[in-house]
């Protein structure tokens, strides 16, 4: 996943990045094929936001926060997102399960034939 995380109007802190970067690094836990990850850090006077945009294969998902804190915010935006993508997730199920199975099949088969291990 590629991640991309911005800051306008203020100097971004490390510590904010980290936490930044570990907050979107967990919506792998709801759809693991997320292609990228874009987070825009703002400030207005009192006013923190945080505007987060997932590209996934066939979509593209987006929350946003605002809160008096920018942590707050970027937990708020991620949370959106998380449910965007378990409803995502739960589409993909519901439209294509022979797929879906199809390809946990390919993942999950052993590499060699049972016939040629005894030989």
């Amino acid at each position: 996943m590629q991640k991309t995380i911005t800051a306008r109007h203020f100097d971004l802190t490390n510590e904010m990045r980290e936490r930044a970067e570990t907050e979107v690094e967990g919506l792998t836990r709801y759809f693991e094929n997320i292609i990228s990850a874009d987070l825009v850090l703002d400030t207005e006077r009192h006013v923190h936001k945080a505007e987060l945009r997932v590209k996934v294969y066939n979509q593209s998902l987006s929350g946003t926060g605002e809160t008096d804190d920018m942590y707050n915010s970027i937990s708020v935006a991620v949370d959106k997102v998380k449910g965007q993508l378990k409803k995502y997730k739960g589409k993909l199920r519901d439209r294509r399960p022979d797929e879906i199975s199809e390809v946990v099949d390919k993942l999950t088969r052993p590499a060699t034939d049972v016939d040629e291990v005894d030989q």
